[in-house]
């Protein structure tokens, strides 16, 4: 009879502590599971304030490109008003060299008759009308004849004069038309220069607005996915409080804290992404025997030694995303085993080259990414 008291006593103890178990299990089911939900709250507050920030910023490129936009047509006129002014002067050299050609062509084939007159004249010398006197028959026509000597000597003179005008008027003319030319042409080459910075001013604020967008697009499919892991982790809550179950495991996706990751350990980069034997993640210098923790909640994938990593630590995150820790010294987690975020995994170790320190890698959709771009800035 006291055997059998004694036997329904333990089964009452251990309903007792079972069910205190649960209880005990339920509130820190209840407990992680708000944590999660005000840190996805967090986190969509500061995607919001990310949004607004990028819509003010296109804003701001979109009346730069306006102003741009007017820039490059007014520099547009400006070179269509510098060709026409170009294409203008240049038909009046071209006429005025043209003219310049036949002037000193008709010169040129005048020059002969006119050299001889001249000559003929220098040899009248002082004593012309001595000379013309005895040369003409009639006395009373050497007046006649003097006159008509002087005569052609002034018109010939004066045609010199007059073409020697020309000609130099000409020159000075073809001359400064030269000069403008080449003050139209450095003024089309200032234009174009101005014209290509404005081009390529308008091509980097085009291209930022299209990164804009692709960041906003990002931004609002990152808001998506954690509304809808924040509606889970509500209803999880109202099921925990109304129907007293446990939430089971609740998670947020690592895709919308991007840029948001905590470090999994203290120190600075050693090893960058893409370079080296492990250049699908980064190495970080820091201490020996430093604790390395989780970035994020998830899921002990794998936990042992694994070859070129030392002890190695996988936690997968949902879907396909997961982050690695390697060059561990000590493990502090089995596989399977549920971490949340900031959670010890192990302590570093030593790196391939002897020197204290950690790897670590970052997959996301099976690929590994640049961690340093989904870390929080230092």
């Amino acid at each position: 009879m006291a055997s059998r008291c004694s036997n329904v006593g333990w089964r009452a103890a251990a309903a007792w502590l079972i069910a205190g178990l649960a209880l005990s299990a339920q509130q820190s089911d209840r407990e992680r599971t708000e944590a999660l939900a005000s840190r996805a709250g967090e986190r969509l507050q500061a995607l919001q304030r990310e949004a607004d920030r990028l819509a003010a910023e296109e804003r701001g490129v979109l009346t730069d490109l306006q102003k741009l936009e007017i820039d490059r047509q007014i520099k547009a006129e400006q070179l269509k008003q510098v060709d026409a002014d170009a294409a203008k002067v240049a038909a009046d050299l071209d006429a005025t060299t043209a003219r310049l050609a036949s002037l000193q062509s008709a010169e040129a084939a005048a020059r002969p008759e006119l050299r001889a007159r001249i000559v003929e004249l220098y040899k009248l010398g002082e004593a012309r009308y001595l000379r013309l006197l005895l040369s003409t028959p009639d006395l009373r026509r050497i007046g006649d004849a003097t006159r008509t000597v002087a005569a052609l000597a002034k018109l010939d003179r004066d045609r010199v004069a007059q073409h020697a005008q020309t000609l130099a008027q000409l020159q000075a003319t073809r001359k400064a038309l030269e000069a403008r030319s080449r003050q139209l042409a450095a003024a089309r080459a200032s234009a174009e220069q101005a014209k290509a910075a404005l081009d390529r001013a308008a091509a980097a604020r085009n291209a930022l607005v299209a990164d804009i967008d692709r960041r906003r697009d990002v931004n609002a499919q990152f808001s998506g996915e954690l509304m809808a892991a924040q509606q889970k982790l509500q209803a999880a809550l109202r099921q925990n409080v109304e129907a007293g179950v446990s939430t089971g495991d609740p998670a947020l996706p690592l895709r919308p804290f991007k840029g948001d990751l905590d470090w999994p350990a203290p120190g600075t980069v050693r090893g960058r992404f893409g370079g080296g034997a492990r250049g699908n993640g980064i190495e970080l210098d820091t201490d020996d025997g430093a604790t390395v923790r989780a970035i994020h909640e998830g899921t002990v994938a794998f936990a042992g030694p694994f070859g070129g990593f030392g002890n190695l630590v996988i936690v997968q995150h949902g879907g396909q995303a997961f982050s690695l820790y390697g060059d561990l010294l000590e493990l502090a987690v089995q596989k399977g085993a549920r971490v949340d975020r900031g959670q010890p995994l192990g302590t570093a170790g030593a790196t391939p080259s002897g020197l204290p320190g950690v790897y670590f890698e970052l997959r996301i959709d099976g690929q590994p990414v640049d961690p340093l771009q989904w870390l929080r800035r230092r």
